[in-house]
Parts: structure tokens; C-alpha cells; sequence
């Protein structure tokens, strides 16, 4: 592919406006590191273009504080203040949805994670933002604690004009068939392998 032109155009009757201006389902899955980054990069992107960026953190814990996290509330206020760019809404699972944070109560991962995910459905009814960062949702899938008949049919059935980015190891089947672009992190080394911890502005 050279210069964003594509090996093929589909037979699909659309024009080639209809076809470049369609939402995405996007999934970054694999076992090298980076698929949150890329995610965050593509958010970056977004913002840029004015759209309103969404980001639904599945299994961080809400005292760990990453860089990406950073940048994009500051952009959200620069937004705030300037008009430029687009709004920024981060939501942590494990810090307590914003929305309904039950101070003094166990955390019950599963139903935290069931309830972000229908958080994320009311959104989509509301074509409330140009971008979701679902980061770490491979996971609760992959545990079990969703159903992944409801995630497809969600996903597939969502209006309006809403991107959406996945990220997380060991992706089920059914989103990688389903997803219009689907990038596979493979680790050929990691500091990691050698003994050595994580490192400020690398790994946060």
C-alpha cells in the first residue's frame, strides 16, 4: 500500500467518501508490549480531530497513575479552556466508575466490570463520544465475567459515527473476526526476560 491507497477496492456499491468516513472496531491484542500506547496514540489523534474521547480502563488500578493518562486529561482541560480539541472522559475500574462509586464496599471485579461494560452501551445508545479506548477488554472477557454474544452484537450494532479501540492479550476469536483492523504486538525481547523491573516513562 502506497501513499494511504488501498491493494483493492471492494465491490460494496459505496463511493470512496462512504467508505473512508464508516466507524472502525479496532483491536490490539498479542503479547508484546504496546497496545495500550498505540490505543492512547490513536486517542491523541482524536482529540486532535475535535472528537469527544472516552476511555474505559478494565483492570489498571486507579492509584497507578500512567503518562498517557496524564496528557489526555491535560489536553481534556485545554479543551475546557480553549474550545480546541475535544472533551476527555477516563474512567478506571479499579479507582470506581465515576458514576457510582460505593465508598466502603468490596470490590467485586466481575460486577465493576459488568458494570462499566453497560456504561459503555448506554454510551453508544447516546453516540456520546467519536472514540472509545476500551483498554484491558480482552480480559474480562476472557475471564468469563462477560458475554461475548453481547459484546459482538453491541459492538455491530452500535450507531452513528463511534470508533472504537480494544486493547489487551489473547482476543477472542469472534473480535478479531469482526474487527476492521486488528494489529498483534509480538514480543522478540523484553527488559523484563533479563530481571529488570519496570521503568518510569516506559513502562508509566
Amino acid at each position: 500500500m502506497a501513499e494511504g491507497e488501498p491493494d483493492q477496492i471492494p465491490d460494496d456499491g459505496l463511493t470512496t467518501r462512504q467508505r473512508r468516513n464508516r466507524p472502525l472496531l479496532a483491536v490490539n491484542t498479542g503479547e508484546g508490549k504496546g497496545k495500550s500506547t498505540a490505543a492512547f496514540g490513536l486517542a491523541l489523534r482524536g482529540w486532535h480531530q475535535g472528537w469527544s474521547i472516552a476511555v474505559f480502563q478494565f483492570v489498571k488500578n486507579g492509584k497507578w497513575r500512567i503518562g498517557e493518562e496524564a496528557a489526555l486529561r491535560a489536553l481534556g482541560g485545554v479543551h475546557e479552556q480553549t474550545g480546541a480539541g475535544g472533551p476527555v472522559d477516563w474512567q478506571i475500574m479499579g479507582a470506581g466508575w465515576s458514576w457510582s462509586r460505593k465508598q466502603g464496599s468490596e470490590d467485586d471485579h466481575a460486577a465493576q466490570a459488568a458494570e462499566g461494560w453497560a456504561e459503555v452501551k448506554r454510551r453508544f445508545a447516546a453516540q456520546r463520544h467519536g472514540l472509545y479506548v476500551l483498554d484491558e477488554f480482552t480480559y474480562p472477557i476472557t475471564w468469563g465475567w462477560l458475554d461475548i454474544d453481547d459484546v459482538c452484537s453491541t459492538l455491530a450494532d452500535r450507531p452513528g459515527f463511534q470508533h472504537v479501540v480494544i486493547t489487551g492479550r489473547g482476543a477472542h476469536p469472534r473480535l478479531v473476526e469482526q474487527a476492521d483492523l486488528v494489529t498483534e504486538m509480538t514480543k522478540v525481547k523484553h527488559p523484563f526476560d533479563a530481571g529488570q523491573k519496570g521503568q518510569r516513562g516506559i513502562e508509566w
